[in-house]
């Protein structure tokens, strides 16, 4: 089994991006299953139920969110609708929508679960080490022949710890949250596919996503700013993995990145 998974979709800017990205990997690569982290989707700051639609229409299975899922409030209201976005399953128990799938696909069952770190983010957070480990376990028991995990987190020493914890449990275990691409995409000793940050989705000449020169100006005056979404071109960050179904293991784990000039508004 082939699957992408996209970094940190940033703004309009992203989402345009995305679409022609998505188009180009699945007519070369024939991936099986494209998942992409779209927290920042909603200029920049979490997603809204019309951008949900919007990028399942531009060829994502399934998004992942992380510390900005609570930024809008339309997603707040239908979490609950919206089975194919998954918020960071370790959080307080009683919050909206859910953290975890069982999604059938050609040739098996997916599990894709979402985790959220603990160091240098928004309180709040359960210990991934347990409660994520034991999630996965559970989506593994319940007939996942391959087990993706997206673990949003800021440290990287905790998300290559926590890769480690998850190997011979995930097939994969892909970073997030830095938008910043690692150049350590491997597989672990059990099997594990790891990258500690895929990357990001949005404007290849800002900071991380947003204006280059509000964000200088931000920094430079010390005076908080609205920090816009940045501007083409773009940059697609995503990383494929290509799963043996009846092991669960990884068999290989290629990096993807693509520059998008100008893509249609």
């Amino acid at each position: 089994m082939r699957i992408i998974f996209i970094g940190d979709v940033v703004g309009r800017t992203g989402r345009r991006a995305l679409r022609r990205a998505v188009a180009e990997w699945r007519a070369e690569y024939s991936p099986d299953l494209v998942v992409a982290n779209a927290e920042n989707a909603a200029a920049g700051r979490g997603i809204t139920p019309l951008l949900v639609q919007e990028l399942l229409d531009g060829g994502v299975d399934v998004m992942t969110l992380g510390d900005h899922a609570w930024d809008r409030a339309e997603y707040i209201a239908r979490a609950h609708e919206l089975s194919r976005v998954l918020r960071p399953f370790n959080l307080q128990p009683g919050m909206p929508g859910c953290g975890s799938l069982l999604l059938p696909v050609p040739g098996g069952q997916v599990g894709i679960l979402c985790l959220q770190g603990m160091a240098l983010m928004r309180p709040g957070a359960l210990n991934p080490f347990t409660v994520g480990y034991e999630e996965a376990v559970r989506l593994r028991t319940a007939g996942a022949s391959v087990l993706l995990v997206d673990f949003h987190a800021e440290s990287t020493a905790e998300k290559v710890a926590l890769g480690y914890r998850l190997d011979g449990v995930a097939s994969a275990v892909f970073g997030t949250h830095t938008h910043v691409p690692t150049a350590d995409a491997r597989i672990l000793p059990g099997g594990t596919a790891y990258i500690t940050d895929v990357g990001m989705c949005g404007s290849k000449d800002g900071v991380i996503g947003r204006d280059a020169a509000e964000t200088l100006k931000s920094l430079v005056n010390g005076l908080p700013g609205k920090l816009p979404v940045g501007k083409w071109p773009a940059l697609v960050c995503a990383a494929m993995v290509d799963v043996d179904v009846e092991t669960g293991r990884a068999e290989a784990l290629c990096p993807l990145i693509l520059t998008v000039e100008k893509a249609d508004d």
